[in-house]
């Protein structure tokens, strides 16, 4: 592999709502100015559902089942591909890891009160695109040998 063979980080995260239409939001110590989606890095080889559904358990306590994928967004910066997905909520009371999570909670998020919570740009346009979505890009994870093998697919 040539030391010039691109690299990206590939992160994911998720808009869950509970039955009074809350989205589960937090703030991290490293970006304590503004609530955002559970979501991290995906991890090599780890298809993107499943990484969604990890990282928001790990940040969160709760597990999601992802519907769909409501956007890709890019980093050019650091090089990061962000996919925001659209998930039900399974089952789970918050429960956060301290040394990471400052605060997880529900809120009543809409487009008048997001900018008290929401303060980053690139995740309020991120945030409004999930809470907006009526239809879903279609998202397949596939294993290529010894033959052909679909081993998930989400879609509308």
């Amino acid at each position: 592999m040539s030391s010039n063979y691109p690299r990206h980080i590939i992160a994911v995260s998720a808009l869950v709502e509970n039955q009074n239409s809350e989205i589960l939001l937090l703030r991290t110590h490293w970006r304590s100015d503004t609530w955002e989606m559970p979501g991290g890095v995906v991890e090599e080889g780890e298809p993107l559902d499943e990484a969604v559904c990890r990282e928001f358990f790990e940040e969160t306590g709760v597990t999601i089942r992802p519907i769909g994928i409501t956007g890709v967004y890019f980093n050019a910066t650091k090089h990061v591909l962000s996919v925001v997905f659209k998930a039900d909520y399974v089952r789970g009371d918050i429960k956060i890891q301290p040394e990471e999570i400052l605060e997880a909670k529900y809120i009543k998020l809409n487009e008048s009160n997001i900018d008290e919570y929401i303060t980053r740009p690139q995740q309020k346009s991120r945030t409004l695109d999930a809470m907006n979505a009526t239809h879903f890009m279609p998202y397949e994870t596939w294993e290529l040998a010894p033959s052909y093998n679909l081993i998930g697919r989400l879609s509308n």
